[in-house]
């Protein structure tokens, strides 16, 4: 099953495009739940499901955690999972903690927890406690899973590799963002990414970014030294708080930096990304090589990499 599922999650290298989705099909049937963590956060969890005579089939789950929303595509399923939905699957969308309709408290790439820490939580321990309630709770599943997803959800998926649970069996991290000092997102080898560093955290961590104006680099230019952001947006918040004090390559970011902490390659991983990618052009060979260090089963192909003529998600 496992070549099952990395054979058809390459499909999402071709299905997940940016392109509009199509309306919602009738056939397919969502529930929602509350799916309780360790700590005893519940995690809003939308389950989808195809109506008919294949609905007492067992299938295996495909697993997409997003701090972009669960409802949406969900609520217009199968859009451009329709490629995967023809397969055979039974589909999740989780809002990860503190994001969407799930409880908790938010951090931006929340890094792994120490090894031999028991008693915390990450992305990777969300990902098993979830992973054990839906294999114990939705009908006809057969207790396989898989994970996707792209850009910020292509790093959960990367999470949900490392989760450890033996039901997990294939991930594609595409566009993973990987380590965002050394290559994605907001630094590049140091040289702080303003539009991202500024504008994509603060509407993660605060709200809609509005400054006033549709020209952020008359607006970055006008406004001078970096140090009067705060100032000029009445406000700081978490992710800025962390460029002030961590300006260098620093265990601050190292802790962040996923290729650093994977040591074990324990389920099939197809990871996808664009040579043409703005925002995470690091993160898809640094995933792959990562993973391929401890790929110890030869002559298997559990680890591949797609790269190709794309920008940031574009395939």
């Amino acid at each position: 099953m496992s070549h099952r599922l990395v054979i058809t999650l390459s499909l999402c290298a071709a299905s997940l495009s940016a392109q509009t989705p199509p309306p919602a099909d009738s056939t397919w049937v969502p529930r929602t739940e509350m799916v309780p963590m360790r700590d005893g956060v519940k995690l809003n969890t939308i389950i989808v499901t195809r109506r008919g005579p294949e609905s007492g089939t067992p299938l295996p789950i495909l697993l997409v955690r997003t701090p972009y929303g669960a409802d949406g595509p969900a609520s217009r399923f199968p859009g451009p999972y329709r490629f995967l939905a023809a397969d055979g699957y039974i589909f999740v969308f989780q809002d990860i903690r503190g994001r969407g309709k799930s409880q908790g408290a938010y951090l931006m790439n929340r890094p792994l927890r120490a090894p031999g820490d028991t008693s915390g939580f990450d992305e990777a321990s969300d990902t098993y406690d979830a992973v054990e309630w839906l294999i114990h709770n939705v009908p006809n599943n057969n207790g396989r899973v898989g994970g996707l997803g792209i850009s910020y959800p292509g790093w959960l998926a990367t999470m949900q590799g490392l989760s450890g649970h033996p039901a997990m069996r294939a991930v594609s991290p595409q566009a993973p963002m990987t380590d965002t000092w050394m290559g994605d997102d907001f630094f590049h080898q140091g040289a702080f990414r303003q539009s991202y560093g500024v504008e994509y955290t603060y509407g993660m961590e605060v709200g809609e970014f509005d400054v006033g104006v549709t020209d952020m680099y008359d607006w970055y230019r006008r406004m001078g030294e970096l140090s009067k952001v705060p100032k000029l947006l009445g406000r700081s918040w978490p992710s800025w708080d962390g460029f002030v004090a961590h300006p260098s390559y620093d265990q601050y970011w190292q802790s962040r930096a996923t290729e650093k902490r994977i040591h074990a390659s324990p389920v099939a991983v197809l990871t996808v990304g664009g040579w043409y990618d703005q925002e995470d052009i690091f993160g898809p060979p640094a995933t792959y090589a990562a993973f391929e260090r401890f790929d110890t089963v030869p002559g298997t192909n559990r680890n591949r990499i797609v790269m190709g003529p794309w920008n940031h998600g574009g395939w």
